[in-house]
């Protein structure tokens, strides 16, 4: 009896271990088909469906918009490999099919359908595009045309050569006219009809006004069918850059250039054993991109106070790390703006903590993905302040406002109002000081102040009203107004021409940027720091010329300079700087002495300006 309970439990299990094998192998099944993305009419192109198992009855969709030339045609294909002493086997059984494409258009191809072990398995469906054929080669179809191009190749046979419209890149760039700080895209795209042998020098153009970020292209890219002006090409990208415009007007992309080496045919033909085949020759071509004008427009002029530079869609969730607390201990306001946009250059939300709360400067952590419409992802941001003595506080809701690209207007994000309330601390917690002295005790009330010296006494008979002091107290108001009058009247006439007060504060302007610059040198913040160089520099251009922000360029200052009678020497070296700071912005990282050396020839070359200036009007 026992013999024959143990040989069931076997049985048993042998059939479980069957089905599980059996579900593991029917879960292992693959069933996939392939097409090019791309095809032209009246072309053939390859339709395959690749099984790794032995399947049979392979059954097409209904396919009218192509015709079937030939197919199936089958191959196997087997390997093995032993790793760790484990073998594995793979099997793959491909069926290819020759098609044509009829007419022109986006088609959807069906699943197709095999029966492997007794079940039907489908592959997944595709999508094809149908281009019509160049129309060159359609005028050219007829003998006559063709008896010409032939004439034409052999006369051009000694002297190879790659026309501008067998090779060519173009810039393409997804906005014409974004919004001051709102990302778009410019795309370095290669066209060709001809085999590429090899790639020579590049050098892609400098995007100067532009803050960078260079989206990744795949390793291994596939070509592409495109038409462009009646002709298909094969296309590949070979840069994709995100670009946020720093100031409004228009703004040109430069041209660039690559050398690549194509197959070319060279008109000679050879006898061999396959047939008359035609020689190829290796031919360097030069291709130059196009120039693009952006046309940048600016915001509108009606920024809230709260305006962080924020461009794009976002969203704001804040939090705070608690609300009951004893004095000293810590308060943490969390800030999460998530969303599209111009996440890197935003400024933070400012927090307004009670006045006897200590603060320090807020953590910000940045988790972005570079997107085709911005930076995707969210920014962090962590304010900690620490409450010195105890009582019930408010801090007031914090306030994001940022630019709607969808409703092209200003919108504001905020955070609720935080009650909070502070009991009295632990004295040992405080920092050595007068934080616990000041919470104990109240001046005023528990101290009186003494006073020491010797009394200053005044006689009964004299009287204030009549003396000299008291015809003082109305003569020198007066004299007061008088002087304030017409200083103000001054002023008045000076402030209405608004260039001269402009050209008049520039070096005042200038200054202020240059000391936030540097904080952000003491903070080795490089990307922050070259930024406000950067505008103080061309701030104080446009102040002491009297150019707008957005017609200034390297060229105008240069001629603006020298009309003023401004050495090349000093022009050079502003020159240099504008030139520094662009390309420090987005290159590796920069040591700190090269900024400090940066932020002193501003500060020299600057105040060298001001006193040449000075003298020539003396």
């Amino acid at each position: 009896m026992r013999n024959r309970r143990n040989i069931g439990v076997s049985l048993l299990w042998m059939f479980a271990w069957l089905v599980s094998g059996f579900t593991v192998a029917t879960a292992q099944v693959t069933f996939k088909a392939t097409a090019p993305a791309t095809v032209v009419q009246g072309e053939q192109f390859r339709l395959s469906f690749v099984l790794n198992e032995e399947g049979k009855d392979l059954r097409l969709p209904d396919m009218p918009d192509f015709e079937v030339l030939f197919g199936p045609s089958t191959s196997t294909s087997f390997s093995q490999r032993t790793v760790n002493g484990k073998t594995t086997s793979e099997r793959s059984v491909s069926y290819t099919y020759i098609l044509m494409a009829n007419k022109t258009g986006t088609f959807t191809i069906a699943p197709a359908t095999i029966q492997v072990g007794g079940s039907e398995y489908k592959s997944n469906s595709l999508t094809v595009e149908v281009l019509p054929p160049d129309e060159a080669s359609t005028r050219d179809s007829s003998p006559d045309a063709g008896e010409g191009r032939r004439g034409e190749e052999r006369s051009s046979a000694g002297s190879p050569t790659v026309s501008a419209k067998d090779a060519f890149i173009r810039a393409i760039v997804s906005k014409g006219s974004p919004y001051e700080q709102e990302g778009f895209t410019v795309t370095f795209r290669l066209y060709t009809t001809l085999n590429i042998v090899n790639f020579g020098k590049i050098r892609f153009p400098e995007f100067e006004g532009f803050m960078v970020e260079e989206i990744e292209l795949p390793m291994n890219q596939q070509l592409q069918m495109e038409r462009y002006e009646g002709r298909n090409y094969y296309t590949a990208d070979l840069r994709k850059t995100l670009l946020f415009p720093q100031r409004s007007g228009q703004i040109t992309i430069p041209s660039g250039s690559i050398e690549m080496v194509f197959s070319v045919p060279s008109g000679r033909r050879v006898s061999t054993f396959f047939g008359t085949q035609e020689v190829m020759v290796d031919v360097k071509k030069n291709m130059v991109t196009n120039p693009v004008a952006i046309n940048v427009k600016p915001l509108p002029a009606n920024r809230p106070a709260s305006y962080a530079n924020a461009v794009g869609t976002f969203t704001m969730k804040p939090s705070i790390s608690a609300t009951r607390l004893r004095a000293n201990e810590a308060i943490t306001l969390r800030l999460e703006l998530s969303g599209t946009g111009n996440l890197k250059l935003i400024r933070d939300p400012k927090v307004r903590f009670p006045d006897n709360f200590e603060t320090y400067d807020p953590s910000v952590d940045n988790s972005f993905n570079v997107t085709t419409n911005g930076l995707n992802g969210i920014r962090t941001i962590e304010y900690m302040a620490i409450p010195r003595y105890e009582g019930q506080y408010t801090i007031p809701p914090v306030e994001f406002t940022y630019f709607d690209l969808n409703s092209r207007s200003y919108k504001t994000l905020t955070s609720p109002e935080y009650r909070l309330e502070i009991e009295k601390g632990d004295p040992s917690v405080a920092p050595a000081g007068a934080f616990v002295s000041r919470q104990d005790v109240k001046v005023e009330q528990d101290i009186r102040f003494l006073k020491t010296g010797e009394p200053s006494y005044t006689p009964s008979t004299s009287f204030f009203a009549g003396s000299l002091g008291y015809w003082l107290w109305y003569l020198i108001p007066l004299l007061l107004l008088l002087v304030a009058y017409l200083i103000n009247r001054k002023q008045a006439i000076e402030n209405a021409n608004v260039a001269l007060v402009r050209t008049k504060k520039a070096n005042k302007v200038a200054i202020r940027r240059l000391k936030v610059a540097e904080r952000y040198l003491k903070e080795e913040d490089k990307e922050r720091f070259y930024e406000e160089v950067l505008r103080a520099v061309w701030g104080y251009f446009s102040d002491k010329l009297s150019i707008p922000v957005a017609r200034l360029s390297k060229n105008n200052i240069e001629a603006e300079l020298s009309e003023h009678g401004v050495e090349d020497e000093l022009v050079g070296r502003f020159m240099q700087i504008l030139d520094t700071c662009e390309f420090a912005r987005y290159a590796p990282g920069e040591s700190h002495a090269e900024m400090d050396r940066v932020y002193r020839d501003t500060l020299a070359a600057i105040g060298e300006m001001e006193n040449r200036l000075k003298l020539k009007k003396k």
